[in-house]
C-alpha cells in the first residue's frame, strides 16, 4: 500500500512493508538510505549466539585441530623388562659376549672386554654348580687336600638361605677367570630365573674396550691372604 502523505515541494514518504522507510525528494534526488533498525530481541538473540560461539572456541582443545601424536618411545618398565629377559636369554643359552681370555703377569689368566660396558650393564654370569651349604663345605674339604686344585667357590644369600657356586671344574666359562681388585670395575649381584638364583657380574662402572675385567672377591681372611697375597689390592 502506497500513500501521498506530504506535497509541494515537501518530501514523499513512501511506506514499504512494516519495518522499512525510504524517503524520495520531489526533485528526484533519493535521500540516503538509512540503516535497518532491529527490535531489542533480535539483538540480544544475535548477542547471546555470538557470546555462545566465542565461549565454544576457547573451550576447544588443541586436538580438536591437530591429530593426537602418540610416544613411540618406551616406558621404564617396558625397558626394565626387555633388559631382563635378554639376560635370562644370555644366561640360559651360556653366550658370553664382548670379552676375551688374556694372560696377566703375575696373575695367570685375565678376562679382557673386547667391547665397552655402560654403569650397571650386564657384563657375564659367574657360573658353575648352584649347591646348598652342606654339600658345598663337603667339596670346599676335599678341594683343601689337593693343593693343585684351585677353589672357586662363591657362597651367597637368597630368601634367606645359604648356597653356593661351585666353579672349580673347568668349563670353558669366562666368569670364574676374572680376577680380583679391591678397586675393580664389576660387582657381583643375584639374578633369578624361574626362582632358581643366579649369580652375575654387572659394571660397577663404564668400563672401556680393552680394559681387563675385575671385581672384589671379598675374602679378607688371614689364610685366604697368605695362600693368595694378592687379595689385599
Amino acid at each position: 500500500m502506497l500513500k501521498d502523505l506530504l506535497c509541494n515541494g515537501h518530501s514523499t514518504v513512501a511506506l514499504v512493508g512494516h519495518n522499512h522507510i525510504k524517503a524520495t525528494q520531489h526533485n528526484g534526488e533519493e535521500e540516503p538510505q538509512k540503516p535497518e533498525k532491529y527490535s531489542g530481541i533480535n539483538v540480544r538473540v544475535a548477542f547471546a549466539r555470538t557470546t555462545a560461539e566465542n565461549k565454544n572456541d576457547r573451550n576447544r582443545k588443541v586436538t580438536d585441530y591437530f591429530p593426537i601424536r602418540r610416544s613411540c618411545r618406551k616406558s621404564k618398565t617396558a625397558l626394565k623388562f626387555e633388559e631382563q629377559k635378554n639376560i635370562d636369554e644370555l644366561i640360559l643359552s651360556g653366550s658370553e659376549p664382548g670379552m676375551m681370555v688374556q694372560d696377566t703377569e703375575g696373575k695367570g689368566r685375565g678376562v679382557f672386554a673386547t667391547q665397552s660396558f655402560r654403569k650397571g650393564q650386564y657384563v657375564v654370569e659367574y657360573h658353575g654348580n648352584l649347591l646348598g651349604v652342606t654339600e658345598a663345605k663337603e667339596r670346599e674339604a676335599a678341594y683343601a687336600q689337593d693343593p693343585t686344585t684351585g677353589c672357586y667357590m662363591y657362597y651367597f644369600q637368597y630368601l634367606s638361605k645359604t648356597y653356593c657356586v661351585d666353579a672349580t671344574a673347568e668349563s670353558g666359562r669366562l666368569g670364574r677367570l676374572i680376577n680380583h681388585s679391591k678397586t675393580g670395575n664389576c660387582q657381583t649381584k643375584l639374578h633369578a630365573i624361574n626362582g632358581t638364583p643366579h649369580l652375575i657380574l654387572v659394571a660397577s662402572k663404564d668400563i672401556n674396550k680393552g680394559e681387563e675385567l675385575l671385581y672384589d672377591y671379598g675374602d679378607r681372611s688371614k689364610a685366604s691372604i697368605a695362600a693368595h697375597p694378592w687379595l689385599k689390592h
